[in-house]
């Protein structure tokens, strides 16, 4: 039923804008070819452009730049760039911003599945160190997403482990030591190991 609505609405739209369909047109029992239309918008990415978005870390640590950061400095550009959104403790303020900073004994040992509503953070749910750095660096802070060096992002990475108790805050974290991390229950995890959409055999 859904696909014939959409197809109607295709058909709509080209019949609407004048187009000319073929006989072959798409109907609900499967599609067929639409005359290609180019509304000429738009241009091609240049490279430089891809390569400021092509910045992704992976599990593993592939992509991870240069840099270095301290969990102490990480500590003040939290308190000026991410407490509006999660808070001073990093404690969230829901429904928008999540909890990031938390260690609750309640929720220790990986118990989600018998209580989903227990708080799940950084420190007790993220699986790789790595991730915090990769999120951190495309997606924050909200509004300005990335705008901050990669030093800073090392060290609100540091802190925000630090804070979690996964490292000490006298920690300083570059790509070496941030690949050396171990997650609190990394083992709770299945890693997804397929490449290209297709399951590894």
């Amino acid at each position: 039923m859904r696909r014939t609505v959409i197809i109607g609405l295709v058909l709509a739209t080209a019949a609407c804008a004048g187009d000319r369909v073929a006989s072959d047109t798409p109907t609900a029992a499967g599609f067929s070819s639409i005359p290609a239309r180019h509304y000429g918008l738009g241009r091609a990415a240049t490279p430089a452009e891809v390569a400021a978005l092509d910045i992704d870390v992976g599990p593993d640590g592939e992509g991870l730049p240069a840099g270095s950061g301290t969990a102490t400095l990480g500590a003040d550009i939290y308190q000026k760039k991410c407490a509006m959104c999660h808070g001073p403790k990093g404690l969230g303020m829901p429904p928008a911003f999540p909890l990031i900073i938390s260690r609750d004994p309640k929720a220790e040992g990986f118990k989600f599945a018998s209580d989903p509503k227990l708080p799940k953070s950084i420190g007790n749910y993220w699986p790789d160190a790595t991730t915090v750095f990769d999120y951190v660096r495309r997606a924050m802070p909200l509004l300005q997403p990335g705008s901050l060096t990669n030093d800073e992002v090392y060290a609100l990475t540091a802190y925000l482990l630090a804070a979690n108790e996964v490292i000490p805050m006298s920690a300083t974290l570059d790509s070496a030591s941030l690949m050396q991390v171990k997650m609190p229950y990394r083992d709770k995890f299945v890693p997804d190991d397929r490449r290209g959409g297709r399951e590894v055999k």
